[in-house]
């Protein structure tokens, strides 16, 4: 196996397209909800009332444990290796444990009008989906791109307020041919989306030919569950005439199967609103599923190796960012030294690694240092970077591989 690495450290560069700013206390994701909820009520008098207390909570947590991998052993045929990138069990299961003012503190909501529930953002690759979806959410969690099929995961964000959670997911773009595994995995992260979704908003490019939305839907998404609002988001009205958006929306009204058509520009924010009252609409009535203050269930390794995954996108062109998959593969936290991160590059053949190192490594170094800065800027501290390039052939075709990247992954509904 090839191997080619580049460790960069300041002086800073300036370049950097993107800036991401802090985004969500990590010791909050609800994959740690039971843990966290012990932790932080630990010297409640209801958990210090009497020692036969906390051992029925310690029972009743090896008891879910057990159960919960019982669940996963079920599902290992489709579940794989990328659990880290699907919902938790049952996050709202503790909610039981906490009285009114530990609910309260942890942001939780037992307003009885309150609503949360699950979006899917679907559409073809390329019309402004994670656009949207960072617009949505306030916060850039969805690497953008002028390339078609940027987006590989489905990308969990969370937009909360008061009276309502909403949970989106960006999904890959809905691709009819498929030229390699990953093409069909990821598709396969489209359809588990949907299909758990409360609501599906569909996002088309206004500034193409109005096409039949319902055979892409087919195609890509597959079938939905009973009587599922779907939204026809309109996007870019920007970039084309009043008189033609009119004429756009009044053939998608008589030519879709959809409830409704919102037109919308991501890119400035012009109808995000009117998105937003539209699913609130049609959610549910229940409590929040995760704490008010975060936005993501990933991990800060996933936006990591997103940061850089979109440098690639950015710099390169033609296949090579295609070709790539990144992964960090070692991040230590160092008090007394800037944090340490390790990111690997696979590739599928020599040549495209020779690309991205490029002459003398300066592509390379280009690529870190771009890379480092956003990093910076996502977790609001200084960091030293070092990048590795390998050479795995065909790694896009090879299904173990796929799994363990974490693609293919279903969502568990709650």
């Amino acid at each position: 196996m090839e191997l080619a690495h580049q460790t960069i450290s300041p002086p800073l560069l300036p370049f950097s397209a993107h800036r991401l700013p802090l985004p969500f206390p990590t010791n909050l994701r609800p994959q740690f909800h039971f843990h966290t909820l012990l932790s932080l009520t630990s010297h409640s008098k209801h958990f210090l009332c009497s020692s036969q207390i906390q051992n029925q909570f310690k029972q009743q947590q090896l008891q879910e444990e057990e159960e919960e991998d019982a669940d996963n052993n079920d599902d290992d045929d489709d579940f794989g290796a990328s659990a880290f990138l699907s919902l938790s069990s049952k996050p709202d299961r503790n909610m039981a444990l906490l009285d009114d003012y530990e609910m309260e503190e942890l942001g939780y909501s037992h307003d009885p009008n309150h609503r949360s529930g699950y979006i899917a953002v679907v559409g073809k690759p390329n019309v402004g989906k994670s656009t949207l979806s960072n617009q949505m959410i306030g916060q850039k969690l969805s690497i953008v791109t002028d390339k078609p099929q940027t987006t590989r995961h489905r990308i969990l964000g969370i937009c909360s307020a008061p009276e309502y959670q909403m949970i989106l997911y960006d999904t890959p773009g809905v691709i009819e041919k498929k030229m390699h595994k990953l093409d069909s995995m990821m598709m396969k992260n489209v359809r588990s989306a949907a299909i758990n979704a409360d609501c599906v908003l569909v996002v088309v490019d206004a500034c193409k030919t109005p096409q039949n939305i319902d055979e892409m839907l087919q195609e890509g998404v597959g079938e939905l569950k009973t009587n599922v609002p779907v939204l026809l988001v309109l996007n870019k009205k920007d970039l084309i005439k009043p008189g033609e958006m009119a004429k756009k929306l009044e053939w998608y009204e008589k030519n879709t199967d959809v409830d409704d058509v919102i037109p919308v520009s991501a890119k400035y924010g012009h109808g995000v609103d009117d998105v937003k009252d539209w699913i609130l609409s049609k959610l549910p009535l229940g409590p929040a599923l995760y704490p008010k203050d975060i936005t993501s269930e990933h991990p800060e390794r996933f936006f990591i190796a997103e940061i850089v995954r979109e440098k690639i996108f950015m710099q390169f062109r033609n296949e090579v960012p295609y070709a790539c998959q990144v992964n960090v593969i070692n991040y230590q936290t160092r008090p007394n030294a800037k944090d340490f991160i390790q990111v690997e590059i696979v590739v599928e053949k020599n040549t495209q690694k020779i690309i991205l190192i490029g002459k003398d490594g300066k592509a390379l170094k280009l690529l870190a240092t771009a890379s480092r800065l956003d990093i910076e800027d996502f977790l609001q501290k200084k960091v030293f970077l070092e990048v590795e390039v390998k050479v795995k052939e065909n790694w896009r075709q090879d299904e173990g591989l796929l799994r363990h990247y974490g693609y293919g992954g279903k969502i568990k509904a709650l």
